[in-house]
């Protein structure tokens, strides 16, 4: 598959309090990773634009967006929410986290890419309409859903393995009978988010301790069944890399060959449903080395997908 990755180096000017591990040296190992697998001569690197204020609006409430402005500082930092600070750099860093995912949906309905992955922080799948939280200022992949609504793709799926639930983005497309939203994460385990699921909801809450064969017993019964029924135009996925074995933000045991399957599923499903492609962004992962053999697996089973 055509395959991109995009980032900015302004997403590494996000910085919270000492030792945070959501801490700009997780887009590093993923960049380094790349380079030593020579899977990077196989990918276009793209610059993610700038993303605007109407743009934030696309998913957020103005308030929200309001109080984010606000609230960054002049120096140090400043409290967003008990587990998120801003710096006075974090505006230029949420700009491009967002834009990456405007610039994929353009470049996948242009016909210039099957596939693309959004290299960028902060995270966002925790940060619903007006709130704010856990690691997300904005929801990146809810805005770019929004925007590729807006340009006219009628249908989307979402799929989020994340060992944390999707929270924010389950909130903002609840009511939406066009997105299809799919989540697997520990449970119970933050946001302590009520399991409910209907037409267009998929949870699939998992036990501590479970591994790759959970993942491809949750994708194989629960997810592709549903998949195939809603037809989807275009697949977005939060690509949180958390839930494996050596990530001790949690407690499940997938490995990076866990996550090559999974990627490699739904590009195969991509291409079998005549899907305009598939928009990954960049949600959790905090063991800086799994971090990086996971990104990398996941966007090599993109690539070497025919």
């Amino acid at each position: 598959m055509r395959t991109a990755v995009i980032s900015h180096p302004f997403c590494r000017k996000h910085k919270m309090i000492e030792d945070h591990p959501e801490c700009p040296a997780r887009l590093d190992v993923i960049t380094d990773r790349l380079l030593a697998s020579g899977v990077d001569i196989a990918i276009t690197h793209l610059q993610a634009p700038k993303a605007s204020r109407d743009d934030f609006l696309l998913a957020h409430d103005e308030p929200l967006v309001s109080h984010v402005e606000q609230t960054i500082p002049d120096e140090g930092l400043a409290e967003l929410d008990g587990d998120t600070w801003l710096c006075p750099d974090s505006m230029k860093a949420i700009e491009r986290a967002v834009g990456a995912g405007l610039l994929a949906v353009d470049e996948i309905l242009a016909d210039k890419l099957d596939a693309a992955f959004c290299s960028v922080r902060p995270p966002g799948h925790h940060a619903n309409r007006s709130t704010s939280a856990g690691f997300c200022v904005f929801n990146n992949l809810a805005i770019a859903v929004k925007y590729a609504q807006s340009k006219g793709v009628k249908r989307i799926a979402i799929l989020d393995f994340d060992v944390h639930h999707g929270n924010g983005t389950q909130d903002i497309f609840l009511d939406d009978d066009n997105v299809l939203f799919c989540s697997l994460f520990q449970h119970p385990f933050y946001p302590n988010t009520a399991v409910e699921n209907n037409a267009t909801l998929v949870n699939s809450p998992l036990p501590i301790a479970s591994d790759g064969n959970d993942l491809k017993a949750v994708y194989l019964e629960q997810w592709l069944p549903k998949l195939n029924e809603f037809k989807p135009e275009l697949l977005f996925i939060s690509a949180g890399f958390d839930a494996h074995l050596e990530d001790d933000m949690a407690s499940l045991k997938f490995v990076e060959d866990d996550y090559a399957w999974l990627t490699t599923q739904l590009a195969e499903f991509c291409q079998q449903q005549d899907c305009k492609g598939i928009i990954s962004y960049l949600e959790g992962g905090y063991a800086l080395s799994a971090l990086g053999r996971s990104a990398v697996a996941h966007i090599k089973a993109l690539v070497d997908a025919p």
